[in-house]
């Protein structure tokens, strides 16, 4: 196994580890908070009338808990593991905890030595995750599905995926209906929104790594022509939740930047697999996420 650099070896393990480990209970407190409150808003300072009220649901809340951590786990088990399996340097996965968020969380992240990949490697690694998150998000949103009650007037925007599976796992319910918000379903839902949003072809976002292995530095107008058409889209149908993510990126940097070139060709299994993935952000993607008026 190809050793880290430097800056990984003059860290003792368990120092190393203190960060992600903090990260990830604290996730799984927001995450916990998050189904225990029913994925709706709560102020701060509960008085002991609302707390009454919550105490009931903690087993709501350790199973979205525990189903949305399975799915981001896996995801970023998936990126680890393919970088462990290639030699690339890459650290434990940091989860980002939102106690305000209504989810509790806005995903995990991974740190990589990008530049040693090369395109193969590159592939591999970035593909891995999305894969491995969806093995899981898929059959745990169908779960919520089968086992939940059908509503007219969830929160939550359902995308496309979502509404083809509703379909054909819910044949009962009406055309337009959702599902009322579950341990399950929720969790699988924050599976889908996550992973759409990382397979955007963008800068060094899961889509981004993809693009790259695929077209090379023709990757980069992709990747600046989705930034101008997202801040049109932005300005013009007034779609205003998505200026934060569109910052961050553009702080990220809208180009790839470069990694390490053998001439090696990524191949027609890859290329296809890779150009396949780039509709992931399609059947995922929803402009209004939360419904609220």
């Amino acid at each position: 196994m190809q050793p880290f650099d430097e800056r990984f070896e003059m860290i003792s393990p368990p120092r190393r580890l203190r960060p992600q480990a903090i990260l990830y209970l604290a996730t799984a407190a927001t995450t916990f908070a998050a189904g225990v409150a029913g994925w709706q808003p709560v102020v701060l300072g509960l008085d002991d009338n609302l707390a009454n009220e919550l105490a009931p649901h903690w087993q709501r809340g350790i199973a979205y808990m525990a189903a949305v951590m399975a799915v981001l786990s896996a995801h970023e088990a998936g990126h680890f593991i393919a970088a462990r399996l290639h030699r690339i340097p890459a650290t434990l996965p940091f989860f980002i905890p939102v106690p305000v968020l209504l989810t509790g969380t806005l995903g995990a992240v991974i740190g990589m030595e990008g530049s040693r990949a090369n395109r193969r490697q590159l592939f591999d690694i970035a593909i891995a995750g999305p894969i491995a998150g969806l093995v899981v998000a898929m059959p745990v949103l169908a779960a919520g599905m089968l086992f939940g009650t059908p509503t007219a007037e969830s929160p939550f925007a359902t995308p496309p995926v979502a509404r083809w599976m509703l379909g054909l796992l819910r044949p009962d319910i009406a055309v337009g209906t959702s599902i009322e918000p579950n341990a399950l379903f929720m969790a699988g839902w924050v599976g889908l929104l996550v992973t759409g949003l990382n397979m955007i072809p963008v800068s060094q976002l899961d889509g981004g790594h993809v693009s790259h292995a695929i077209f090379g530095a023709r990757s980069n107008w992709i990747a600046r022509a989705i930034l101008l058409a997202a801040i049109a889209a932005i300005i013009l149908l007034g779609r205003y939740n998505w200026i934060a993510m569109v910052v961050i990126v553009a702080l990220m940097g809208t180009d790839h930047p470069p990694i390490r070139d053998d001439g090696r060709p990524l191949g027609l299994a890859r290329t296809m697999l890779g150009l396949f993935s780039l509709l992931i952000p399609i059947v995922t993607f929803m402009p209004e996420p939360l419904l609220f008026e």
